[in-house]
This record gives structure tokens, sequence and C-alpha cells, in this order.
């Protein structure tokens, strides 16, 4: 291998490396003294962090998540600016180590919030437009699980749409579909959620009481 190739190879491990730093493990450790792991749904993610030890944490989480994404992207741009699919791979490889981190046997988070700061880097304008989304799904139904989902179905549409390059479109369809598969588990229970009410709903209806209110 030359030494540009060694280099790169270097700085996709860097990439991996950096979005595989466990923030939401740390912050909650440092806080509460407890594994974020065994807490609310388990994930290490900003969210989870959020629902276990409040509000700054979860935003310190968010922030540190973002940044994970976007730094090894900015670096990659300003050493290899000609080179998209290279910084899409130096992406790509943070978003991978945020979800399956060396650090934490493997086991990370959705990869929503270092997803952001990857696309922050390569797309701003479609990026700034999906945070909409996010902020959107969020308001209308209470989740901030389905915030995320709103705004991984809107990214690659508005990187069409609004042309951007062809390999940041398509690395925006390929995190999306992974934002998708790593929320499987919380599209079932969104599905529960919503059986159970339109149970209850029926059966409030048929002894003629009020309509049970929608659940957030």
């Amino acid at each position: 291998m030359t030494t540009d190739l060694w280099a790169q190879a270097a700085l996709v491990a860097l990439s991996y490396l950096a979005g595989g730093i466990p923030t939401g493990y740390l912050v909650v450790r440092r806080l509460l003294g407890i594994d974020i792991r065994d807490r609310g749904s388990g994930n290490p993610g900003a969210a989870n962090v959020y629902r276990v030890a409040g509000a700054e944490a979860g935003a310190v989480t968010l922030l540190v998540d973002a940044l994970k994404g976007f730094l090894p992207v900015l670096i990659a741009q300003r050493l290899y600016p000609g080179q998209p699919w290279f910084v899409v791979l130096c992406g790509t490889a943070a978003i991978v180590g945020h979800d399956w981190t060396v650090f934490l046997g493997f086991r990370g988070g959705k990869g929503v919030a270092t997803s952001a700061g990857v696309f922050a880097a390569l797309t701003p304008q479609p990026m700034s437009l999906a945070l909409m989304g996010f902020l959107g799904g969020m308001w209308a139904s209470g989740h901030i699980s389905m915030g995320s989902l709103c705004s991984a179905a809107a990214l690659p549409l508005l990187c069409l749409l609004l042309g951007a390059p062809h390999p940041y479109t398509v690395a925006a369809l390929a995190a999306s579909l992974l934002i998708v598969y790593k929320h499987i588990p919380n599209i079932k229970r969104l599905r529960r959620e919503r059986a159970l009410t339109q149970r209850l709903k029926g059966r409030h209806r048929s002894a003629g009481g009020p309509v049970a209110g929608k659940r957030s």
C-alpha cells in the first residue's frame, strides 16, 4: 500500500473509533454512577439519556454524538476534497462506530444524532430541512422515535430534490435505511400502542363513555 492509502485507511479507522465513543454511557456513568444500558430502553443514545438522566445530560449526549459524525467528515473533506466517495466512507465509518461501538461490546445507539452530524457536513441544506421533519414528526406523535423516522425518510428525498452530489444522496438513502432498521423495536411498540388505543376507543364507544384521548 502507498503512503496515501495507509493515511486513508487510518482516517477511516479513526472515524470508526470516534463514532464509537460511548457518549451516553460515559455521561450517565459520570452523573448517576449507573449503566445506561440497564435503564429505560437500554439504548445509550441521547433520547434514552434524556429520559434517564434529564435534559442537560441528553443535550450533551446529542451534541457530542453529532460532533462524532461531523468532525470526521469535515476532516476528510479538507484532506481529500476531490474524493466524495472517500468522504462518504469516513462518515459511514462514524455511523457504524456509533451503532456498533467496540467500546461497549458492539452494542451502540441508533445513529440518529451521529448521522445528523455526518449530513450536516455533507449536505447542510437538506439536513436542515430534515431537522424540521424531525421536529414535526415528534410534535405530531409525541414520540422522539417518530421524529427520527420522519427525518430519515425525508433526508434522501431532499438530497435528490435539492441536487446533492450523487455519492451523498446514496449515502443519505443508506443511512436512512439503517436508522429505520435500528428503530424496528420502536415501530413495533408504536403499532402496539396504536392498536391498544383503538381498542380502548372502541370499548368506550360501545359503553357510551368518553373517547380515550391520544397517548403520547
